[in-house]
């Protein structure tokens, strides 16, 4: 399957994403209707959005230039390799 390429596209990816996420969120909480699962489900999307973030940017800005990016796969490839070579140099 090719990459898409038309930017339009792109965006209403990110939108359907964006809207998709909304929805179930609301989903729970309506179904919960309790104030302690909104802030739980918050705090959980804070946190998965900042980790995404330093695995994609973090890493490749300001611990190792020469990461290139792919997937979160590859991330944890990445940090399998690198704990693999930092024991053998230790």
């Amino acid at each position: 399957m090719a990459d898409i390429q038309d930017s339009r596209l792109i965006y209403l990816k990110g939108g359907l994403f964006l809207t998709l996420g909304i929805f179930a969120a609301s989903l729970v909480v309506v179904i919960t209707m309790s104030w302690q699962v909104l802030l739980l489900l918050s705090i959980c999307i804070w946190s998965f959005c900042r980790f995404y973030y330093f695995a994609f940017y973090v890493i490749e800005n300001y611990v190792d230039g020469g990461y290139q990016f792919r997937g979160l796969f590859d991330f944890l490839r990445y940090l399998i390799s690198h704990r693999t070579e930092s024991e053998r140099v230790e």
